[in-house]
């Protein structure tokens, strides 16, 4: 059966657009349930209940019975109301909720296309793979809240690392079924792949390292730039802290790394545009990138002066997307391959 391949593609990218959109809600109320401290106000992976949020007192108090066995409740917030217990609760259920949305609006529309579209020649199960990633995001954000809830005032920050990192690994393929969908063109002189790979990789490492900040609170020390309290070194650490085994639970040094990586990664940029000036590529294919790079420092100075005030934390996290979207669109235009 013909099946015509423009409301396939019509669909499709409707359906990826809207997708990325609802992914990066997601991480934007993922931050601020992350940044409110509010992540472990619910103590139980719902998986199938706890579509509404609590509609009677007997209810509300249940959850925050089970609130009051944690150490974060014990330990820090001993006393809490149940008025104060209500506004923490409301960030981590909407972060929930709109888990499920884009749960829901993943599979459905794929179902969808298997049933209509699966003569087109245009036709993918590769999209799948969205939605299984979906499903080991929402298993790890558990496997990241369980980390609180029995020993620790927190959640593991390596477990928030990986729940951050996978999300933004989603948007990054999704923003690439995209491109190769409107079939954006390619460099004619291709780029040296260990730079760009090279680039890739502190990117992610600055991002491992932000997530690690957020996790310790290690924002809230050193709150000046570029030197640390009048430093280039942390001064409440010493060389075999460095050595230590305990290296990545010390907020100190992990500032100190985060610092050091955007430098080296500012390094390989400026090499990086000095390419595209010497091979005559298009600069506006990477001003986009520039500019982006150039705004996730200065947002992350900021949040850092401020003492890591909420709103500007937030951009902060947010601008890691524009960074990595305008990346994978040099990286794709510098592929040879489709995924």
């Amino acid at each position: 059966m013909f099946v015509n391949s423009d409301i396939y593609i019509k669909y499709l990218k409707l359906w990826l657009m809207t997708l990325f959109i609802l992914i990066v809600s997601m991480v934007a109320v993922g931050g601020l349930t992350r940044l409110t401290d509010s992540g472990l106000s619910i103590t139980a992976w719902e998986l199938f209940t706890g579509i509404l949020p609590p509609l009677n007192n007997n209810e509300w108090n249940n959850y925050f019975l089970e609130y009051k066995k944690i150490p974060e409740y014990q330990n820090i917030n001993f006393g809490m109301t149940l008025s104060e217990f209500k506004i923490i609760f409301y960030w981590e259920y909407a972060h929930r909720l709109l888990a499920r949305i884009v749960g829901l609006f993943c599979l459905l529309p794929l179902i969808f296309f298997s049933l209509r579209f699966n003569n087109n020649k245009l036709y993918s199960n590769k999209y799948y793979i969205i939605f299984l990633l979906i499903c080991l995001q929402g298993f790890i954000g558990w496997f990241m809240v369980s980390s609180g809830l029995i020993e620790n005032n927190d959640v593991s920050h390596f477990r928030l690392s990986i729940h951050l990192s996978l999300a933004l690994f989603l948007l990054c393929l999704i923003f690439w079924y995209l491109l190769e969908i409107y079939n954006i063109d390619k460099f004619t002189i291709k780029l040296p792949k260990f730079l760009l790979f090279s680039i890739l990789i502190l990117i992610a490492l600055q991002i491992v390292f932000g997530a690690f900040l957020s996790g310790l609170d290690g924002g809230l020390i050193y709150n000046s730039w570029p030197d640390m309290n009048g430093t280039f070194f942390p001064t409440d650490v010493t060389i075999n802290d460095y050595l230590s085994l305990q290296l990545f639970y010390n907020p100190s040094i992990i500032q100190f790394f985060h610092r050091i990586t955007a430098y080296i990664l500012l390094f390989f940029i400026v090499f990086l545009n000095y390419l595209f000036i010497t091979q005559k590529l298009n600069i506006s294919n990477i001003l986009c990138f520039d500019f982006a790079i150039l705004l996730q420092i200065f947002l992350g100075v900021i949040t850092l002066l401020s003492g890591v005030e909420i709103k500007y934390a937030s951009l902060h996290q947010l601008g890691s997307i524009f960074v990595l979207s305008s990346y994978v669109l040099i990286l794709y235009k510098n592929s040879n391959q489709r995924l």
